[in-house]
């Protein structure tokens, strides 16, 4: 059963607090992974919050450290045992990028950057459901569906009326251009995005072809924000077999600067909900 415990940030931050308690001890993962007979990687995975850790795990790290402060233990060892939970995701099944769902939900705001198609959280059913098929054209059509379903649960995050997502998006006009699903539902599509724009927590600005060269086009990626200060910001860039989060703050920091650049070369609101609006009027001919 799903648990409204999200296990990703719980994970997130034990394996930050056993990061500390390493670093304070002044040992490296190489010196705990020896003392415990397991890889390194192993411990490097715990601390970035990868993978699961067991009570068993925290126990033996605990006593690697020389932890005597039993409310410290014990803390740490129910932190393991809610990141192990599941959250709502889980009851889809196996999804490949179930550690960004897991953040998405826990995070306060969400700057992305896309290049080629509308952000997830802003799109229509006809549209997800033909972008998927595009994209991946060996799914089944179940599979296809349930990719669906978790896309628009996600969605809820910036529908949500007590704590909603605050969502900055900067849209290439490619995205808005590039014909998903016939025209009909692409006039769908940019009215929809044109309504959601306009809510306070949503920020859509385009960048149109004439501006040329930009700091984006290295392709996608997301900016995650977090409401509790222990918890670090990610970068987010989706990849065909594997994804990768950059937690360092020199990561996040240039990353942030290129989309403050971004930000600034693309149109302003205002503008943007206009541009949209005549896009979608030109689908509708």
């Amino acid at each position: 059963m799903a648990s409204s415990v999200n296990p990703t940030v719980r994970r997130r931050r034990l394996g930050q607090e056993l990061r500390r308690l390493r670093e304070l001890k002044g040992m490296t993962a190489e010196e705990v992974a020896e003392r415990l007979l397991v890889s390194q990687s192993k411990i490097s995975r715990l601390e970035n919050g990868r993978r699961s850790i067991s009570q068993r795990d925290v126990r033996d790290l605990c006593g690697v450290y020389e932890v005597e402060d039993v409310r410290i233990v014990d803390s740490l060892m129910q932190m393991a045992k809610d990141s192990r939970q599941q959250g709502w995701w889980h009851s889809f099944g196996d999804i490949p990028y179930s550690v960004y769902i897991g953040l998405e939900t826990d995070a306060a705001s969400l700057r992305a950057y896309e290049p080629q198609i509308i952000p997830g959280l802003l799109q229509t059913r006809p549209y997800a459901e033909a972008l998927i098929r595009g994209a991946l054209p060996e799914t089944s059509p179940s599979d296809i569906q349930k990719r669906v379903e978790v896309r628009l649960r996600r969605q809820e995050r910036v529908s949500s009326a007590e704590s909603p997502l605050r969502l900055w998006t900067v849209l290439d006009e490619a995205a808005l251009r590039r014909v998903v699903g016939g025209r009909q539902v692409m006039r769908e599509q940019l009215e929809n995005l044109a309504e959601m724009s306009q809510l306070p927590h949503v920020t859509v600005q385009v960048l149109p072809y004439e501006v040329g060269a930009h700091p984006g086009l290295n392709g996608q990626y997301a900016i995650l924000e977090f409401p509790d200060a222990a918890d670090s910001s990610v970068v987010y860039i989706e990849g065909v077999t594997s994804d990768l989060y950059l937690e360092k703050a020199a990561d996040v920091q240039k990353y942030s600067v290129m989309y403050e650049h971004l930000r600034a070369q693309a149109l302003n609101v205002d503008q943007s909900h206009q541009f949209i609006a005549d896009i979608a009027k030109e689908y509708a001919r």
